[in-house]
């Protein structure tokens, strides 16, 4: 018997969106912009595949699947960050209680940035973040800090398709 899985996603500027129909597209799953799904939906798979961008410290859209059960969880972000050098823990442990916590999978994913189509909003929190890098001495600036001042005020992007095979086996073995 096949798994029912779906995808659900907030996306801002396009990254998770794009995560979201890459992993939905490798696992033959439904896939969904968040604000589209409620309660029912989600009771009605085996597997609901969560991705949201980080935001000051929080996902973008996360209280549809912390506020609502769901069978197998599995959550992955998309930030600016390398995940590979970045820890996440004060972020997941901020929106999720310990109980959510053990039952859900999370995968960090890596997106992009276009300043030009940043809201307002965003385009002063990323103003804030550059003055505070720039107040640290150089000799404590961290790689994501010195890479993040390289690119202020430009388009980046670290987005990469091979980065959700984890998530694809991953589900592939539940």
């Amino acid at each position: 018997m096949s798994k029912r899985i779906l995808v659900a996603y907030v996306s801002k500027y396009g990254s998770t969106r794009k995560y979201a129909e890459w992993i939905a597209s490798a696992l033959n799953a439904d896939l969904f912009a968040a604000h589209m799904v409620g309660p029912d939906i989600l009771n009605q798979y085996d597997v609901v595949i969560y991705g949201g961008g980080l935001y000051a410290g929080g996902i973008a859209g996360v209280k549809l699947v912390t506020q609502n059960p769901c069978k197998n969880l599995i959550v992955f972000t998309v930030g600016l960050a390398d995940p590979n050098s970045t820890d996440y823990s004060a972020i997941i442990n901020k929106n999720f209680t310990l109980e959510l916590l053990s039952k859900t999978k999370f995968f960090h994913l890596r997106g992009g940035i276009d300043y030009k189509k940043l809201s307002p909003l965003h385009k002063c929190m990323m103003a804030m973040m550059k003055r505070t890098i720039q107040r640290k001495p150089e000799f404590e600036r961290e790689a994501d800090d010195k890479e993040f001042l390289d690119t202020y005020n430009s388009k980046v992007s670290f987005e990469d398709e091979r980065t959700i095979v984890p998530v694809i086996a991953y589900v592939s073995d539940l």
